[in-house]
């Protein structure tokens, strides 16, 4: 054996640490081992916890001499603070048995000898004092009974010395600690000694105590909390209370501002406050320190955001307790400073715009409400119903900021603005928007009234000695124009891509608007109120508002605007709208992917050919860009909001021209020779991307008529709300992914966008051969070719259909009954071409040639009888121009005759009855839109204001209800002429001597009767008198009268009763209808004046050489090989070139069925002009 290097022979030990098998030749260890041998597992286990071990034994000696130290120190402090205490009050006890005996006033202990003695005992309690001990908050009590007697004068100062200072902030801070301890069974008068003290030490050193003001509030909140209001309603307990909080308040150093922000972050976020506590305070608060604090904790920048920090609950308590104590404070002291009412403003707009879902959802929401269980998660804010409601006296508050006097009087402080050196005036009319934006944000169901209000409200300028009042709409008109963002958008359109969305791409050369978002609130308010004039405006006052007024005129009047600054209004909306259309991508910063696809695969059906197109993709997705920093101020509403306008403004230029024909074209934006064909392929893009998602189509209403109906005769059912919550959330998810996939295709197919939303921007013509497209393309996507003859032959081979439903029988005594009987239930299905077959009383069928003439005289014979008023139907009615609308109280009349027969309301037989009138009410829409998509003319003319919603059916894919139809004063003069008059003059009424005697003296109140004619009573009852039907316009309107302040909202009310309300289902269903045939997107690129044209033709003379050059001749008459026409019909165009005007129309109603010509010619005239012969019978007169 030889010996190691080490001397050693023996092998040293081998530990293997590794988990590893280091014998190659060994089995498997695990299928050997024993259970108690040791693994190589156990072995690194056990050295690890050997290691643990050893680090244990090292910390024991350390650990153990921290914790001897630290018991150490807590018992020589707690040894020490109690020889403290012992020494405290052995120095208490002798100073009270020795000297002469003067007791505080009312504590029956003397004061301090001095100061230097009270200033000693004050500086050793402090030493030792805790609040959590009782023994302790005696000794404070004590000290402070015997302090309150000292009547320290401080030198003849206001305020103690310095040496005073840090031991008072002390006592301070445990005195608010000791409150904090306080339970509900500590006697009364111990509190009291406590509050005393405070309010003491806030008036000594209030500079130093505001260092501590939320601590100093959020215990007397905490102390009025806990002890009920039995505490507060002894008034020695009530009066010191409140005077611990004005304490505080009052005095003014340069941290006041702190102070007021713990007065609100602590004591104005809880519920519940007494309001005899704010009184009692109102003369110690400074209302302007108060606004400034709560700007200042709403700003994001402040450490106490309030925000960020508070419940949506302790906001509305705040909320409500600032608006009450501004109001108030105002009322006490009558406050004119232009700088408080601007901070006020914007701190309502900044909390009520945190605010708006939360008050919108539960402003109106029934008393005690309460969020149905299990429906949290997917409940909407919206609906009120599953919110709880508002408290009594923040509901009632919060209400009062849109209350007429003060919704009116924001421009009351406006005449500031005029004043160029002060900054708060210049940012005054943005402040005021940013305020007005912001209410009507938070209570969208009395956006009208608040609107009203706006428009109601003026400011003053100075005019030599006198002061003339300024109109809201000229005021912020004026504000408007003088913006750099409108003189840039009036000069180019596309500076609007940088305007709307500074943070996106820059292009071109926009110069930079620092106050750009101020800018845009001051243009969005003006935007926001200028319809409310329109709608009450007539014709005669709005076209004069260039000519001068004066204060004798009406306020309408006073606030028209001249015909000069509305022409440069619409040149504004028009390049904004434009914009926002046309530029949506980059609007939005989204790069739209180039699109490699031919027009060959947009036609050819394949879907793979836009696949890459899908609007889920998150690369070109767009984004809705929140416009001037206003939270729901979205790029949709404003669209919505300023299409709406603009279409308003086109509207009354379109009834009373004063604007330039060629005004409202914008056709140098495009390339019009591809504007068509361009136009096309959108449409079709837009078709291939709804079918490849299997969306349904945007232009069928999201509402069936069936539904609202039966909710209208069901809503008192058990479970109507639960059931109906769940369709209206339902119905909110389809709204949001229509929303989604509408912003897609807004961004891919802006010229649709533009044809829809604006289509006065193109000729009209151009937009009737789009339309003539948009038909064809529709016609061949469903029938795979435009010609009837082929379908039916293509349709008869294949046995693909039952053509049976396509085919009709029909009595010439009741055309309308038995088309409603048979097509009906066709529904889309009507676009087909039909086969009509008219018989008699003895089901003969008459003789005839089809080629299109007896589907086009089905057609006018079913419309001629469905809307003649005398025909009996009693379903549409004639204004005093015998122009057709709905018949506004059939469904009325409908529902009483029902009751008249004793008919249940709400029974099976009552509901069918009258789902069945609006089914006619829809079918009739089909038969409209039947005659459109077929291109055939019918004699049949409508009131202005029923196709005005046909054009605002369609289209306006943002912000709806901003661009959709608003009833207004001068829609009502094609409803009643008597009416219009009627309200006119309530209008213009003057009031006697600045009273409202003359308008009061009509006795009129917020209801209106409506006058009910049931028809087709039993023989068995008698005739009857009409029916009348009173119905408030507004909640508890009977007991509201009309005055001279708000005859406007009566009559803008009457107006949206008489014209959108009471027709309301009809109208719905006759929609419906119409649009299942004729989309209605295609409807909104037309006016109500050109829809009138699409359906009776043109007015203008008839060219009779292109009758001629687009006649057919059949039979005898046929044109042969020689090119020269028969000489009967050469005498026969001899005769009609001869005609007069009169006798052209004559001839063209005997073969047409209406006077007019086609809009794009007689080669489009559908059937064709056809002469053919007709025998030998020469007595025979012409027949068609």
């Amino acid at each position: 054996m030889f010996p190691s290097f080490t001397g050693s022979a023996r092998r040293p030990r081998q530990v293997n640490l590794s988990g590893r098998n280091s014998n190659p030749f060994a089995a498997n260890a695990a299928s050997r081992q024993s259970p108690s041998a040791q693994t190589t597992q156990n072995t690194v286990a056990h050295a690890q916890a050997e290691r643990i071990l050893r680090q244990q034994e090292r910390r024991r000696p350390p650990a153990a001499t921290a914790i001897q130290r630290s018991w150490r120190g807590y018992r020589d402090r707690k040894q020490t603070k109690n020889a403290w205490r012992r020494d405290w009050d052995a120095r208490e006890e002798a100073d009270l048995t020795s000297g002469p005996v003067r007791t505080a006033e009312g504590s029956g202990l003397i004061p301090y000898r001095s100061q230097t003695d009270c200033l000693s005992q004050l500086k050793l309690l402090l030493h030792f004092a805790s609040p959590q001990q009782s023994s302790d908050q005696n000794r404070l009590r004590h000290f402070a009974q015997r302090f309150r007697g000292l009547h320290l004068a401080w030198n003849g100062g206001k305020y103690p010395p310095e040496v005073w200072i840090f031991p008072l902030l002390r006592l301070a801070r445990l005195t608010i600690s000791t409150l904090n301890q306080a339970e509900p069974s500590t006697s009364s008068e111990n509190v009291d000694l406590l509050l005393e003290l405070l309010s003491t030490l806030a008036n000594d050193i209030p500079r130093h105590m505001a260092l501590y003001s939320v601590q100093y509030f959020e215990a007397l909140s905490r102390l009025q909390r806990s002890r009920g209001e039995g505490w507060t309603a002894r008034n020695h307990d009530k009066k010191l209370f409140n005077e611990s909080i004005a304490a505080l308040l009052h005095p003014v150093t340069d941290r006041t501002i702190n102070t007021y922000e713990g007065f609100a972050s602590q004591f104005l976020c809880r519920a519940d406050i007494p309001l005899d506590t704010l009184q009692s305070i109102l003369d110690k608060t400074r209302i302007e320190d108060l606004t400034s604090a709560v700007n200042n904790l709403l700003s994001p920048f402040s450490p106490m955001n309030l925000l960020q920090n508070k419940s949506s609950e302790n906001l509305l308590w705040l909320v409500a307790y600032f608006i009450y104590i501004h109001r108030s404070a105002n009322g006490l002291k009558r406050r004119a400073a232009a700088e408080s009412d601007a901070g006020y403003v914007t701190a309502l707009s900044r909390i009520i715009s945190h605010l708006a879902v939360d008050i919108a959802s539960r402003i109106d929401a029934p008393a005690n409400a309460a969020p149905i269980q299990g429906a949290a998660s997917t409940s909407s804010p919206s609906t009120s119903s599953s919110r709880p409601s508002l408290p009594t006296f923040v509901r009632s508050e919060i209400l009062s900021l849109i209350s007429q006097d003060h919704v009116s009087g924001l421009l009351a402080q406006a005449a500031a603005s005029t004043d160029a050196a002060s900054q708060v005036s210049r940012s005054l009319p943005s402040t005021l928007a940013v305020y007005a934006l912001t209410l009507l944000r938070a209570f969208p169901q009395r956006g009208d009234e608040i609107r009203m209000w706006l428009y109601l409200g003026s400011t003053s300028r100075q005019s030599g000695a006198t002061d003339s009042p300024i109109p809201a709409i000229k005021y912020y008109y004026n504000a408007t124009s003088q913006t750099s963002v409108f003189k840039l958008i009036t000069d180019d359109p596309n500076h609007a891509i940088n305007l709307l969305n500074p943070g996106a791409k820059r292009r071109g050369n926009t110069p930079r608007t620092p106050d750009g978002d101020e800018q845009w609130q001051v243009i969005l308010l003006f935007l926001e109120l200028y319809p409310i004039v329109l709608k009450v405006m007539d014709d005669e006052e709005f076209l004069t508002g260039a000519a001068s007024t004066s204060p004798n005129d009406s306020w309408t009047r006073q606030s028209a605007l001249a015909l000069d600054q509305v022409k440069d209004l619409t040149v504004f909306l028009k390049n904004l709208a434009f914009s926002m259309y046309w530029n949506a991508s980059e609007i939005a910063g989204v790069e739209q992917p180039e699109n490699k696809n031919s027009i060959a695969e947009y036609f050819s059906g394949n879907l793979s050919a836009i696949s890459d197109n899908h609007p889920d993709a998150k690369s070109t997705r767009p984004r809705d860009v929140t416009i001037a920093g206003l939270p729901g101020m979205t790029m949709s509403y404003m669209k919505g909001m300023v299409t709406g306008l603009l279409r308003m403004i086109y509207e009354r230029d379109s009834r009373r021209r004063f604007l330039p024909s060629d005004h409202w074209l914008m056709t140098k934006w495009f390339e019009m020779d591809r504007f068509i064909p361009a136009v096309v392929q959108e449409e079709e893009e837009k078709h291939k991307i709804q079918e490849s998602y299997g969306a349904e189509p945007d232009d069928h209403h999201d509402d069936d008529i069936d539904d609202e109906v039966e909710d209208e005769m069901h809503d008192t059912m058990i479970g109507t709300q639960r059931t109906q919550q769940v369709r209206n959330l339902e119905r909110l998810r389809r709204q949001q992914r229509k929303v989604s996939r509408r912003k897609y295709l807004e961004s891919v197919t802006p010229r649709l966008e533009i044809l829809q939303n604006m289509p006065f921007f193109i000729p009209f013509a151009t937009r009737v051969q789009i339309f003539r497209h948009f038909v064809l393309l529709d016609q061949i996507r469903r029938r795979g070719t435009a010609d009837a003859d082929m379908w039916r032959f293509s349709m008869m081979n294949s046995g693909r259909a039952d053509m049976g439903k396509h085919r009709a029988k029909v009595r010439r005594e009741s055309i309308f009954d038995d088309a409603f009987k048979q097509y009906y239930d066709l529904g889309e299905g009507l676009k087909e071409p039909i086969q009509i077959s008219f018989v008699d009383k003895f089901d003969t069928v008459e003789e005839g040639i089809d080629g299109g003439g007896v589907t086009k005289e089905f057609l006018t014979s079913v419309t001629n009888e469905a809307f003649n008023s005398m025909s009996g139907l009693d379903m549409f009615v004639e204004n005093d121009q015998h122009l057709l609308y709905p018949n506004p109280t059939a469904l009325e009349e409908r529902k009483e005759l029902l009751r008249q027969a004793g008919e249940p309301e709400g029974s099976s037989f009552y509901n069918e009855s009258v789902r069945d009138l609006l089914r006619r009410f829809e079918f009739m829409g089909r038969i409209i839109g039947k005659c459109l998509y077929e291109g055939i003319l019918v004699d049949i003319h409508f009131a202005p204001f029923f196709l005005l919603k046909w054009s605002l059916t369609g289209g306006h894919t943002s912000a709806t209800r901003e661009s959709g139809y608003r009833a207004n004063l001068n829609d009502l003069r094609d409803l009643d002429e008597a009416l219009y008059q009627g309200l006119l003059q309530l209008k213009n009424l003057k009031s006697d001597d600045g009273e409202n005697n003359s308008i009061e003296s009509l006795a009129l109140t917020f209801e209106v009767t409506d006058t009910l004619f049931p028809a087709d009573r039993p023989s068995s009852q008698p005739s009857q008198a009409p029916i009348p039907r009173t119905i408030e316009l507004r909640p508890n309107g009977s007991n509201i009268p009309v005055t001279n302040a708000n005859r406007l909202v009566y009559i803008s009310y009457i107006a949206r009763h008489r014209l959108s309300i009471q027709p309301f289902h009809q109208t719905s269903a006759f929609l419906k209808g119409l649009g299942q045939i004729i989309a209605p997107a295609w409807l909104s690129m037309f006016n109500q004046h050109e829809l009138q044209t699409l359906i009776s033709g043109s007015a203008a003379s008839i060219d009779i050489a292109d009758l001629h050059r687009n006649t057919e001749y059949g039979g005898l008459y046929m044109i042969g090989n020689d090119g020269f026409e028969h000489p009967t019909i050469q005498l026969f165009w001899q005769v009609v070139y001869a005609f007069s005007d009169e006798d052209k129309m004559k001839l063209l109603k005997f073969v047409t069925s209406t006077p007019r010509a086609p809009l794009l010619g007689f080669g489009n005239l559908n059937p064709r002009f056809l002469i053919r012969d007709g025998g030998n019978d020469e007595q025979r007169l012409p027949t068609t």
